[in-house]
């Protein structure tokens, strides 16, 4: 079930030299909902969530947390807006282990009067949280395991999301969550996803696996050349609705 408003985007217009990404792109996600953004390569799917994580600066438009305007013009503003994004890449440190790739960039360290790099690391501190985080989401990771890059693809995925679901006070964005996993995997990602919504959290999915998107999203906008075509409920009777949004057999 959905709560209050948390994300809005009116109007965003991104151009790339003579090409138009984004052409006044509207939504809006409430907390405890998934949001899946579909459409082919070239719709503006990833500019987009670049826009609202600070990567890309809007050309116009507005951005809205919790109905009060952000000026997101990089990637710590949204983070500090409460917006973090897992990226198709995971952005993980592959010989280390998961406490240090949850922390990666926001290391607990004392005395905080000295420079960072005089610092203490707060270690225990830092994997109790670390521990806690992947308890409450009930996440499964190998006990022996050193380093992330000797996990599988699920596990990364799910340190990558649980790390954003650690940080983010509001939206957590997903590209492309079940991309190159398994049946197995995708379903621990899809749980997590969740889990995420049942706490709370507002998310945004970009996806191409329909069938996924039935599953965990709560609305489906559709983008195509830049602009948003179309919002269908993900249901099986909208199913073909939404192909068509998505391939253009609406024109």
């Amino acid at each position: 079930m959905s709560g209050a408003r948390v994300l809005t985007v009116t109007g965003a217009t991104k151009r790339f030299g003579a090409v138009l990404a984004l052409d006044h792109v509207s939504l809006h996600v409430d907390a405890g909902e998934v949001l899946a953004v579909l459409g082919d390569n070239g719709a503006g799917k990833s500019t987009l969530i670049k826009c609202i994580s600070g990567v890309h600066k809007l050309d116009s438009g507005t951005i809205e947390v919790d109905g009060v305007h952000a000026q997101i013009h990089n990637p710590a503003v949204a983070r500090h807006a409460g917006i973090e994004t897992v990226y198709q890449d995971l952005a993980l440190f592959d010989n280390l282990d998961s406490t240090a790739n949850f922390f990666a960039g926001r290391e607990e360290a004392v005395p905080s009067w000295l420079p960072l790099g005089m610092r203490w690391m707060r270690r225990t501190d830092m994997a109790k949280h670390s521990a806690e985080i992947v308890g409450r989401l009930k996440i499964n990771l190998p006990q022996k395991v050193a380093s992330v890059g000797m996990m599988s693809g699920g596990q990364r995925q799910a340190i990558a999301v649980a790390r954003s679901a650690a940080f983010a006070s509001r939206v957590v964005i997903l590209d492309e969550p079940t991309a190159a996993l398994g049946l197995r995997e995708s379903r621990q990602v899809l749980d997590l996803i969740l889990r995420l919504r049942e706490e709370g959290v507002a998310v945004i999915v970009i996806s191409h696996a329909m069938d996924h998107v039935m599953e965990i999203a709560d609305r489906a906008i559709v983008m195509r050349r830049g602009r948003v075509v179309g919002e269908e409920e993900p249901t099986p009777e909208n199913r073909n609705r939404l192909v068509s949004l998505i391939v253009g057999g609406d024109d």
